[in-house]
């Protein structure tokens, strides 16, 4: 492959639509590669904004903005780092001749909920939970009685876990139904699941070009109301559990089609695997693997989307602990101890120009001799931290 400078005519672009943390990430590894990025948020001064060669602010739900951004940019690769995108605006790009990643009908699929169930239930036949989609409280009282107590209630296109509740009882469902439609992006249907008493849940980073497929190790991850906390690498399991794993995300993954990592999520019980979702992009549970592997999830990204080799190698087992700020402040600060700073030991500092309540600032990366050795000194380190 041919490699270029950025800011030259016949520079390689890569244009980030959402520029968190995790879009950062990517556009530090494409920096490394001389690619030129440009990002792109509904906000000024997002963290991949902070290390891009240029940044626009827009409405991410304006078709006519982003299609705008990306005639003038012409990129030689757009990625969706965010769920809250007009998806005409990428269908109508890929139209024009230009390669989204992993592919517009991908994105689609999987920025809903409704769409990524039914295509593996129904399309590749994979293993579920039960569910049904419902607009009313009225269809939804009748769905979750259906498919009984708890349930899992949940708008059908939100991200980062918004509107997401467990639904113990019939009593529950209004307080359920509020919750989901209080949410940020499209609320008009929710999707009703069943409650797998699963033992526990894992990401299984999976890594895609036109040659090769590749699997992490599969990482376990704690959620609270659908957001992750802590995650960790390698979630021990068995062997059969594993297989299974990696059959599901090939199978959902060569349906999908196209270059990129993606995170699919599943649930185990016992040697049992279920299908949950699937995001074509970095998950956050894989923020991990930057002191896990010689590839991070956004190295090995960048690196498909480039249709370069993927040369993985898990080197030791880690954790992550995610740091959510305690108040709103317009210049957000944290007080960090030094042992974050340890050897076996990374910190993290996002960038976001402003905190509230809850959000995501920093995480905190341990090493150790087992996943769960490192989880506990993660988990000590990130309970020091604090908002100034």
């Amino acid at each position: 492959m041919i490699f270029t400078t950025p800011l030259k005519d016949e520079s390689i672009k890569i244009l980030l639509l959402g520029s968190g943390e995790l879009g950062k990430e990517v556009a530090i590894e494409a920096n490394r590669l001389g690619i030129e990025v440009i990002a792109v948020d509904r906000y000024a001064n997002a963290p991949a904004g902070l290390v891009a060669n240029r940044s626009y602010v827009i409405d991410m739900l304006d078709k006519e903005q982003i299609l705008e951004v990306i005639r003038r940019e012409k990129p030689t690769f757009i990625l969706p780092e965010i769920e809250a995108i007009n998806i005409d605006a990428l269908l109508k790009a890929e139209e024009e001749g230009f390669h989204v990643i992993p592919n517009a009908k991908t994105v689609s699929l999987t920025m809903n909920r409704k769409g990524i169930r039914e295509f593996a239930a129904h399309e590749l036949g994979i293993k579920t939970s039960k569910y049904a989609f419902v607009s009313t409280l009225e269809e939804l009282e009748v769905a979750a009685k259906k498919i009984g107590f708890p349930c899992v209630i949940k708008p059908v296109m939100s991200s980062s876990g918004h509107g997401q509740s467990v639904c113990k009882s019939e009593e529950e469902t209004l307080a359920s139904f509020e919750t989901a439609k209080e949410a940020r992006g499209d609320s008009s249907e929710l999707i009703v699941e069943e409650f797998i008493q699963f033992d526990y849940e894992i990401t299984l980073l999976t890594a895609r070009t036109e040659e090769e497929t590749v699997f992490c190790e599969p990482i376990g991850h704690i959620q609270k109301d659908g957001d992750y906390i802590f995650s960790w690498q390698p979630m021990q399991m068995s062997e059969v559990a594993k297989a299974k794993s990696q059959e599901i995300a090939k199978k959902v993954t060569d349906g999908l089609g196209g270059r990129g990592i993606f995170g699919v999520e599943l649930f185990i019980q016992g040697d049992e695997v279920y299908f949950s979702e699937v995001s074509p992009r970095p998950h956050d549970t894989g923020m991990v693997t930057m002191i896990t592997q010689n590839q991070s999830e956004f190295a090995l990204h960048v690196r498909a989307v480039l249709g370069l080799p993927l040369n993985y190698t898990f080197l030791s087992p880690g954790a992550s602990a995610a740091y959510k700020s305690t108040k709103h402040a317009a210049d957000p600060k944290l007080d960090v101890p030094k042992e974050c700073f340890d050897a076996d030991v990374m910190f993290r500092m996002f960038g976001k120009p402003e905190s509230h309540q809850g959000r995501r600032l920093a995480v905190v990366l341990a090493s150790g001799e087992s996943a769960m050795a490192a989880k506990e000194k993660a988990k000590k380190l990130v309970l020091a931290i604090k908002d100034v």
